[in-house]
């Protein structure tokens, strides 16, 4: 298949399939829609009346139409003071679903010896419980404060900085091929979102899912249809 050949669900640009699953070392996934069906923040101001307000920022800040990533985040954390732990568990286990092929094209990846990564403007309630169900290897992500089972509407600063942006998913990247000992064009980066464009951009192999524009318009594989595991037909083991 030639590059930048398009058919049914699938834009191909800059590559010429079937490449090798095998010469990747690493795989790094957004996690709110892409490697799951939800906005994870949306859903939990859904609790306390807020998701129309909330997710029209989330939308605004994908598209890339803001700037300041950081502070979208915090004045959408910000919205989420007062719900319960109980109802974030409630979320993940009524709402959260994985989207279609996120176990197929995981569960290939580390059978070919891919390593996996999570990295997330969401939230570690998320990614850790996903680590565990997928066998993720490396995770990074934000953390709510919380005081007596209620989020106070605040983030908590981590060792490594404060909220991970686009810029930290890049960074995280690189220093997780530094671990392993590979160069970043050894690692696929799988995204939606302008915030996953710092990340993509640095990878040998940059995938968009069913995402934005301009997320769509860089990334060597766009999957406008279907699952991820779609990936599988342009990437053999």
């Amino acid at each position: 298949m030639p590059p930048d050949e398009f058919t049914p669900g699938l834009r191909i640009a800059g590559i010429t399939p079937p490449l090798r699953l095998t010469d990747f070392k690493l795989i790094a996934f957004d996690m709110d829609s892409t490697l799951i069906n939800i906005e994870c923040v949306d859903e939990i101001a859904d609790a306390v009346g807020r998701k129309a307000e909330v997710a029209a920022i989330t939308e605004a800040a994908m598209r890339g139409d803001i700037a300041d990533y950081k502070e979208s985040l915090r004045q959408r954390v910000a919205l989420l003071k007062g719900v319960t732990m109980a109802q974030i568990d409630q979320i993940y286990t009524e709402r959260l679903q994985l989207n279609p092929g996120a176990a197929e094209l995981v569960a290939a990846c580390k059978q070919a010896g891919l390593k996996v990564l999570l990295v997330s403007g969401g939230f570690t309630f998320f990614t850790e419980r996903l680590r565990e169900r997928l066998g993720i290897d490396y995770t990074r992500a934000n953390v709510l404060e919380v005081a007596d089972d209620t989020l106070t509407g605040r983030m908590v600063n981590q060792p490594w900085g404060d909220i991970c942006d686009g810029n930290e998913k890049r960074t995280m990247l690189l220093q997780t091929c530094a671990l392993l000992g590979i160069e970043p064009c050894q690692a696929i980066a799988v995204g939606d979102g302008a915030n996953d464009l710092p990340m993509m951009g640095v990878v040998g192999l940059s995938v968009a899912y069913h995402a934005k524009p301009a997320v769509r318009k860089l990334a060597n594989v766009s999957i406008e249809s279907g699952g991820l595991d779609r990936l599988l037909s342009l990437v053999k083991a």
